[in-house]
């Protein structure tokens, strides 16, 4: 019989009596859905700025995070009710839960609360971002059947496909995009819908990584076939990325889809997709050196100037533009070396609670400088008073514990170390291509993570990666179990 509460009818009650496999097919359905809405909603001010050429509001950005986050959310407290969080995978959600609960500290300690709540206006991950991420991760750890663990797969696959589509206008028409050049050379650098071309490339190291694995190991050659092509095209647009993070991105997929591969005992001609990816690269490469893409005609990295000058002060408005008597903008190890020794400093002075959510340029503002009162926080941000302020450092770990305290910092640690921890268990107990997939992928973020930092496009896939790889997944039991009484 039903369960119902207060005498109330069955049908109001569908949470009660949702089974394990109407949950994790209705919230894996839904968590696809769901890391897709930041960038689909990113369309609308990359169309605009392009058609208007000037600047144009990422607040849409946010709003889909938003509604990802809200569809997140309910499937979460879903879960929760249901009880799918057990002691299996209990750790990483509480520890997760405490890096949350401590951002409310980190938050009353902030300059602007609207900031450290909203978030910056044209980043939108403070707080609020921080609890959707949460219901992402805690939501797809509730998952029970091996079936919404491949749906989460094509999910993260298909984010990939939206980016790059968008990526091939960009490098090949230098529309829809903030980064046609980078100062003097007009490079046509590839952000697709993750607002950033260093974000971008964080984001297609898990397609790719979930790509190439999938194509290896799963038995559908329809989606064999749709994920050697993404392979191809992750790896080609990766390359526009003109980042460091674009190349250890690729390097590492290629790696740990090798090592996935053997694991799993893949067919030695599926590895072919490995050197195909690597070619793909080197074609994109190529095209550049033949002076096919904007006014260049040799490749090299952009790292300095996409971070700095291309996104942070011209497109976000977020921090001063660089000072070239501190930093030598085309110097890629220059940069990331003088934002984490900057970033070291500010930790050393805001060890407990941070600079608040979204806020690490405020602890670099010059505060004796004469300015307009009237002035909006976009424009005091990049006035000349603030040269050399930055808002982002990449490393996700120094940026938790520079903004959200050390004690954030150790909650995310042991979420990491919770999910990997799991994600292993869960390798040796199912042995499958979805467990081995989801797992890599998560190990590719958590390195990504040491040359990157979070972004509301990057952050709700890898969230639901790291908790699809800690699910705690029965169907393989199952099967077992139907294989030994058929035998029998």
């Amino acid at each position: 019989m039903a369960k119902t509460l207060f005498k109330s009818s069955e049908k109001s009650n569908f949470i009660l009596n949702m089974t394990e496999e109407k949950y994790s097919k209705l919230a894996s359905r839904g968590l696809a859905a769901a890391m897709i809405m930041a960038p689909l909603f990113t369309l609308a001010p990359e169309i605009y700025a392009s058609e208007v050429q000037s600047k144009a509001s990422y607040a849409f950005t946010a709003g889909g995070l938003v509604c990802g986050g809200v569809i997140a959310m309910i499937l979460a407290i879903i879960g929760i009710i249901k009880k799918y969080i057990s002691k299996w995978n209990i750790f990483p959600v509480c520890a997760m839960a405490a890096m949350v609960l401590w951002g409310v500290a980190s938050l009353v300690n902030g300059v602007v609360l609207n900031i450290s709540f909203y978030g910056y206006p044209e980043r939108g991950e403070g707080l609020l971002a921080i609890i959707f991420y949460f219901c992402f991760f805690t939501s797809a750890a509730s998952l029970k059947r091996e079936t919404a663990i491949k749906t989460v797969i094509d999910g993260i696959v298909g984010v990939g496909i939206l980016n790059s589509v968008i990526s091939l206008i960009q490098v090949f028409t230098g529309k829809l995009s903030h980064y046609t050049n980078a100062l003097e050379d007009k490079i046509n650098a590839a952000s697709g819908l993750a607002t950033s071309p260093l974000f971008l490339a964080m984001v297609l190291t898990l397609s790719l990584t979930a790509a190439l694995i999938g194509f290896m190991t799963f038995e559908s050659k329809t989606r064999r076939t749709v994920f050697v092509c993404s392979s191809l095209l992750f790896s080609f647009v990766m390359m526009f990325t003109y980042s460091l993070i674009g190349f250890c991105g690729l390097a590492t997929a290629v790696i740990i889809s090798e090592i996935a591969a053997l694991k799993l005992k893949a067919p030695k001609k599926r590895l072919v997709c490995l050197p195909a990816s690597i070619a793909a690269a080197g074609a994109a490469i190529a095209l550049v050196f033949c002076g096919v893409i904007g006014n260049i005609s040799s490749y090299r990295l952009y790292d300095g100037r996409i971070l700095w000058w291309c996104d942070s002060y011209m497109r976000a408005s977020a921090s001063g533009n660089y000072d070239s008597e501190w930093v030598d903008i085309d110097n890629t190890l220059d940069v990331y070396s003088y934002l984490n020794s900057r970033t070291l400093d500010i930790i050393g002075k805001n060890a407990l609670v941070g600079t608040g959510p979204e806020q690490l340029a405020f602890a670099l503002i010059n505060l004796n400088a004469d300015v307009d009162p009237n002035m909006s926080i976009e424009e005091f941000m990049s006035d000349e008073v603030n040269k050399g302020t930055f808002d982002k450092v990449y490393n996700e770990y120094l940026y938790t514990a520079a903004t959200r305290g050390i004690p954030s910092l150790i909650a995310l640690v042991f979420t990491l170390i919770g999910v990997a921890v799991i994600g292993v268990k869960a390798v040796r107990r199912r042995n499958t291509a979805e467990a081995f997939t989801v797992f890599s992928v998560v190990i590719a973020g958590m390195l990504i993570f040491l040359i990157g930092c979070s972004s509301v496009t990057f952050a709700p896939v890898f969230w639901t990666v790291a908790g699809a790889a800690c699910a705690n997944v029965e169907e393989v039991k199952a099967k077992k179990n139907e294989k030994k009484t058929s035998s029998k």
